[in-house]
């Protein structure tokens, strides 16, 4: 079910997140393709932290070593994320599908308060 009881989809920590992650992979050298890739996925991540961790503002980090990318997005709910599989007229459900083909490995990790789920891009490939 999809929750209506959102921060805007625009806010300024989306806005300023995907901001900071560009910059930093165009300083890197990084393709546009692999850069609108990872910026939609980070979107995806921080949405899925509002909408299903109902954390406001999720901690989001991202580190480039050694020509792979890794975006985490921490949120304040415990529940790990469950790939399903929507109707074809649902209007959410789709995410961790769009996670899963933007990147080359994604995963959810629990914490001591909440988890973090990320995802990884290798610039080579």
């Amino acid at each position: 079910m999809c929750n209506r009881n959102l921060a805007p989809l625009n806010s300024p920590s989306l806005a300023v997140a995907r901001e900071a992650l560009r910059s930093a992979m165009d300083r890197s050298g990084w393709h546009p393709d692999l850069i609108a890739d990872a910026e939609l996925a980070l979107a995806e991540l921080i949405v899925n932290a509002w909408r299903h961790g109902r954390t406001t503002s999720p901690v989001v980090l991202f580190l480039i070593l050694d020509g792979t990318l890794r975006v985490s997005v921490c949120d304040d709910s415990s529940d790990l994320p469950q790939p399903c599989e929507p109707s074809r007229h649902s209007e959410c459900g789709r995410g961790l599908q769009l996670i899963q083909g933007l990147t080359h490995r994604w995963g959810a990790e629990p914490q001591k308060r909440g988890k973090t789920v990320w995802f990884e891009l290798d610039a080579a490939a």
